[in-house]
């Protein structure tokens, strides 16, 4: 069984900044892409960042130049590190791994319980 576990949310004033972190725990041989989403009161859940084995990264051009996501392979853990945050970057933030690969077999899409972060004006 494969859990992530997210961490690092809070409240914060806008234009300071927030790290989150993702710990993917269980028997794990790899994890292909990695990402954050987040969803507020009324909202789909969206894309905020996603990362690759490899390293490559994409954005929501709402962040872009703000969020920065990094990855730990050894330790199968994913970052956000948020910075000049905006009241609209209100949410809860979701960290997700399309395929994790463990010795039972694959295991397709998992997802963290979210981390709420909350930007006053």
């Amino acid at each position: 069984q494969v859990q992530l576990v997210e961490s690092g949310g809070g409240l914060v004033q806008a234009g300071g900044s927030l790290r989150l972190s993702c710990a993917a725990s269980g028997t794990i041989r790899s994890i292909n892409n990695m990402g954050w989403y987040r969803q507020a009161p009324g909202n789909y859940r969206d894309l905020v960042a996603q990362i690759t084995s490899d390293g490559g990264t994409n954005y929501a051009d709402s962040v872009k130049g703000r969020f920065t996501i990094s990855r730990d392979n050894a330790k199968n853990t994913v970052y956000l590190q948020m910075n000049s945050l905006k009241p609209e970057d209100t949410a809860i933030y979701y960290c997700n791994a399309d395929r994790v690969a463990t010795p039972s077999g694959l295991i397709l899409n998992p997802w963290g319980q979210g981390t709420q972060v909350t930007v006053s004006s």
